[in-house]
């Protein structure tokens, strides 16, 4: 008997929503939101009315992509956190009045847990190359850094984070003050390929074990600024291309650092990485490099599947159908939690 799943994901500022039919992806749609350009950052009260406005048609659209009715449905897979509580309440309500309609289960999806799982969304025609369990998977997105490690589907330790900013952060707020815009990731990733990344030195954090720091990095990026600005008011102009390189570069140094190490340590070679910051180019070349170094099987997902998208929560939902986990149509929305 087929297994459909529809998935539904609004924790931040895009509303999407996917069909997987039996592990495979039939569709994938994604409404995002150009709003919030102008203040630099994500407002949530302006995230959540969007996410109102597009819900329906998102949904409608992913099904008719899907080629399936609604009464094909087997469940309906939602992110229920962490995440912007107004916009996780739009994704959700939603969830809950689709499934009583059509008299279905419901899945409630970590969206961390599924950002992982995004590696074993399959596509026909495509290799659907998937990680062996164990495995280690650094998740880096624009408030989350983490190496876990991936003993199963369900079976997921956090063995190293961030302990304040994660690098998604520091690459947002110090495209910032050089008046680059928003979202950082994809600006700094653009100017960095046309720059010198030894052209400047920044600070690394030294911090134990397998757990990142980019806090310090951030305010050693603009304190050196400030200095270079006091000979040089365009200076900024004159080099944003090197500092963005150098930046960039001083950034994957950190997350590989101790990616490496916890790698080492724990004798995996299947390494994979998701999450936004996965769809940067210097650090998807850093992964090819320790590729052919040290002998990693890696993992890089296709770049749909970085950003926040329903196809990562069907897929998260599809292997816990398979268990039978579902929830109860009462079950509320989270903003802050750590994989569980």
């Amino acid at each position: 008997m087929d297994v459909t799943i529809l998935g539904i994901e609004s924790s931040c500022d895009d509303t999407s929503a996917a069909v997987i039919r039996n592990g495979y992806l039939l569709s994938n749609v994604i409404a995002s939101q150009s709003v919030h350009e102008a203040y630099g950052g994500v407002v949530p009260e302006l995230a959540s009315r969007a996410h109102q406005q597009n819900i329906v048609p998102v949904v409608s659209e992913a099904i008719k992509r899907a080629g399936i009715e609604k009464k094909d449905i087997s469940a309906i897979a939602f992110t229920r956190g962490p995440g912007l509580m107004g916009s996780l309440l739009v994704g959700v309500s939603f969830a809950k009045g689709l499934a009583r309609s059509l008299d279905i289960k419901m899945i409630d999806v970590n969206h961390l847990q599924a950002h992982v799982l995004a590696h074993f969304i399959k596509e026909e025609g495509e290799d659907n190359r998937q990680p062996a369990f164990p495995f280690l998977c650094l998740l880096v997105s624009g408030g989350n850094s983490q190496i876990i490690l991936v003993k199963s589907y369900k079976d997921m330790e956090i063995v190293g984070q961030t302990i304040d900013d994660a690098a998604g952060e520091a690459i947002d707020k110090c495209s910032k003050v050089m008046g680059l815009g928003y979202p950082g990731g994809p600006i700094i990733d653009k100017l960095a390929r046309q720059g010198n990344q030894e052209a400047f030195q920044f600070s690394k954090p030294h911090i134990k074990d397998y757990d990142y720091s980019f806090s310090g990095l951030k305010t050693s990026f603009l304190y050196s600024l400030r200095e270079w600005m006091k000979d040089d008011p365009d200076f900024i102009e004159h080099h944003k291309n090197d500092l963005a390189a150098s930046l960039e570069r001083t950034i994957t140094d950190i997350l590989m650092d101790k990616l490496r190490k916890a790698a080492k340590d724990l004798k995996i070679k299947e390494i994979a990485v998701a999450g936004g910051v996965s769809a940067n180019n210097g650090l998807r070349q850093a992964f090819r490099d320790h590729a052919a170094r040290y002998g990693w099987n890696i993992y890089i997902p296709k770049f749909s599947y970085t950003t926040d998208n329903a196809a990562m929560v069907a897929i998260t939902g599809y292997y816990k159908y398979l268990d039978n986990d579902f929830c109860p149509i009462d079950l509320p929305a989270y903003s802050k939690v750590t994989l569980k």
